[in-house]
Order: structure tokens, then C-alpha cells, then sequence
């Protein structure tokens, strides 16, 4: 979870000539699959494309993060450039620990993500339904642990087996001060 605080400020209004104070607001943001969900369903897309977010997208995607309760709506007009930047930087954080090697990433399928196919994996893969609150991030890398860890180890080549047990048989040999 995120909390960010947007300061107080001073407005003035033209109308009645005076100046007015807008309290400061406390957000508490969450980036996770029911965020995700409340912004899809709203636009119709899929967030988790490489197509750019219009700024209205994106205070929008804001609004669907907030977990506290009876925000005014103006004040998302408020968030600062450094707001933006930390919620960037959150949204974009892996939240875990988990590294991947290898050719992990190969193969990498040009299905669209959408919140539904993240459901989806969850169900298939018998993944608690309390996780759709987790850190997105956190949530997709436990998908991807799940298909490692379910995915049949790769069949080996008889050349390859055949190579293994001669070096297997050298080294006993050597070790071993024998012939064979």
C-alpha cells in the first residue's frame, strides 16, 4: 500500500472575491487485480498495454487505487508531479523478492492481459481469491512461479543422457584410480 498526502492549499474564488483553504488529503493507494478490474471495466481496455495512458486515464486509474473513503473528487486535480512520480514508482515496483533466469522470458505469448485472464490463471491455478488484493506485481510473479514450478521438467535427448553418464564415469574413475 501506498499513502501519499496531497498539501492544503489556498484558492481564490472570483466569484465572491475571497480566498478559501482546500484541507490537505491523505490517499491510501493499492495497485492490485480489483484496481485494475474497476479501471477496465470503466474504459473498455486493457491497462496492462503498451499503449500510452492520456492523463485522464491515468488520474482515473489513481481514483480505482484509492482505498480511502470519501475523497473529495477534487482532489486528484491537487497531486503533484512528485505524487505522480511515487505513485509511477510503486505501481512499477516488483514487491517481491523472486528472480527468474534463464529463457523465462522466451517465448513470451502476444495475448492481450487483461484483468479477466489474470482471474483466470488465479482460478486454474488455485491461487486464493484474497491475493486479487495483493500488489499486481506480486501476484503476476506468484502466476509465474506456479507455471514453473507446474510445468513437466524438459525431456532430455539420448545424446545428451549418453554424455552425462560418460562424464559421470570419468570422474568415478579418476576418483576412483581405475580403468573402468
Amino acid at each position: 500500500m501506498l499513502t501519499i498526502t496531497i498539501p492544503a492549499m489556498e484558492m481564490f474564488n472570483e466569484k465572491t472575491g475571497e480566498f478559501f483553504t482546500l484541507k490537505e488529503q491523505t490517499l491510501q493507494l493499492e495497485h492490485s487485480l480489483v484496481s485494475l478490474s474497476k479501471w477496465e471495466a470503466k474504459w473498455c481496455k486493457a491497462f496492462l498495454s503498451k499503449e500510452e495512458k492520456t492523463v485522464e486515464e491515468t488520474i482515473d486509474y489513481i481514483k480505482c487505487m484509492t482505498i480511502t473513503q470519501n475523497v473529495d473528487p477534487s482532489v486528484y486535480n491537487r497531486l503533484s508531479s512528485s505524487n505522480i512520480q511515487d505513485i509511477n514508482k510503486y505501481i512499477e515496483a516488483p514487491m517481491t523478492a523472486t528472480t527468474f533466469y534463464g529463457d523465462a522470458q522466451k517465448g513470451r505469448s502476444r495475448e492481450t492481459v487483461t484483468s479477466e485472464l489474470i482471474y483466470y490463471w488465479m482460478i486454474a491455478l488455485n491461487i486464493p481469491m484474497e491475493c486479487q488484493k495483493w500488489h499486481l506485481n506480486r501476484l503476476l510473479t506468484l502466476i509465474r512461479v506456479c507455471n514453473v514450478k507446474n510445468t513437466p521438467p524438459k525431456k532430455r535427448s539420448r545424446r545428451d543422457i549418453t554424455s552425462q553418464y560418460a562424464a559421470l564415469n570419468a570422474a568415478r574413475r579418476k576418483q576412483l584410480n581405475t580403468n573402468g
